[in-house]
């Protein structure tokens, strides 16, 4: 029997340098594996294009399509830009058996990607595996999470020990066990994906432009009977938040926003998104008082809170007046800024 095939898809944005470097730790992992590596250019504007193919021709990557660096056209945010790989498929124009998507900012170890390729092949029912992720100094990173609900929605604005305590089934980061564990959804950061599911139920949702996107993809794949394990044993280290800016942001963008509220609209209609917004103001609010009181921060970002309630209530006042929507007005950055 032939090896299955492997697609890795690795999307840059405007971070050419770590992404030539997510690249070559990729290659290394996909040594003794049949398959190819794209590289996809979200349509950075800086010349990354450019520099990262010069690079793989003088390294002698793209010698028998080992590595082909692709430009995407425009910058529709991170799901979008990963199906521009996906679609493209292997150089031969055929489907790859699996799809490996890799953050620029993530270095799998050597064995990572065989180790999510094992039990794939050993058990059909799981759609997708997803490696333990770390930071540079060895400290693990969430990778394990539940879907989000009205539950999770409350104990995330309300940051009280007592009611995490209470909730802790519904909390949407999960401690990280030591063995392989069903989860229900992973990490996007380093995920080797079956391409028959992708077949069956579609890509990444393109209305999402930056978060939520994964989340969206794991809920239609469990919903279609679909399992996810987390692979202990196969590491990645992440940097994290380098394309996105997440880490300096002042406040938090309005895309944000609008992916949250399409991810429960879409799932579980209008009635259920405008529950889990009551419930996060609720918990944030009750957070806001309890930290005033004791004068410490509230550990939000800067008018979160406001903006989440103008935010969600504008598309309540459209969708009553009439605009039939059934998801939020995606907002992308003027400068394409932050993917």
């Amino acid at each position: 029997m032939s090896q299955p095939r492997i697609l890795t898809v690795v999307l840059n944005w405007r971070t050419p340098d770590m992404t030539l470097r997510a690249v070559d730790y990729a290659l290394r992992a996909m040594q003794g594996l049949a398959g190819e590596i794209i590289v996809v250019d979200n349509d950075s504007g800086d010349g990354s294009f450019q520099k990262m193919a010069d690079h793989a021709a003088a390294q002698g990557w793209t010698k028998g399509n080992r590595v082909r660096v692709v430009q995407s056209g425009r910058n529709g945010g991170f799901g979008a830009g990963n199906n521009v790989g996906i679609r493209a498929g292997l150089s031969d124009g055929s489907k790859p058996e699996f799809v490996y998507v890799l953050n620029s900012d993530a270095f799998p170890a050597p064995d990572a990607i065989q180790l999510l390729l094992r039990p794939l092949l050993a058990d059909p029912t799981l759609w997708c595996a997803g490696s333990y992720i770390h930071g540079p100094e060895g400290e693990p990173h969430e990778t394990l999470f539940r879907f989000p609900s009205i539950a999770s929605e409350f104990e995330s604005a309300i940051r009280f020990g007592p009611v995490t305590r209470l909730l802790r089934d519904r909390t949407i980061a999960c401690p990280l066990p030591d063995q392989d564990t069903r989860a229900d959804w992973i990490s996007g950061a380093s995920i080797l994906m079956r391409q028959s599911v992708l077949d069956q139920m579609g890509t990444f949702d393109e209305t999402f432009f930056l978060y939520f996107e994964e989340t969206d993809l794991f809920l239609r794949a469990h919903r279609a009977g679909h399992q996810s394990l987390y692979v202990r044993d196969s590491h990645v280290m992440h940097i994290g938040s380098v394309s996105t800016g997440m880490k300096e942001w002042a406040r938090v963008p309005d895309y944000w926003y609008d992916s949250r509220l399409h991810y429960f609209v879409k799932n579980h209609g209008v009635a259920y998104a405008a529950a889990a917004t009551c419930a996060h103001l609720l918990g944030g609010g009750l957070n806001w008082l309890r930290r005033t009181l004791e004068r410490k921060p509230t550990g939000t970002p800067p008018h979160f809170l406001r903006t989440l309630l103008r935010h969600d209530l504008k598309f309540a006042l459209r969708a009553l007046g009439g605009a039939r929507e059934t998801s939020p007005r995606r907002a992308v950055p003027a400068d394409r800024s932050n993917v």
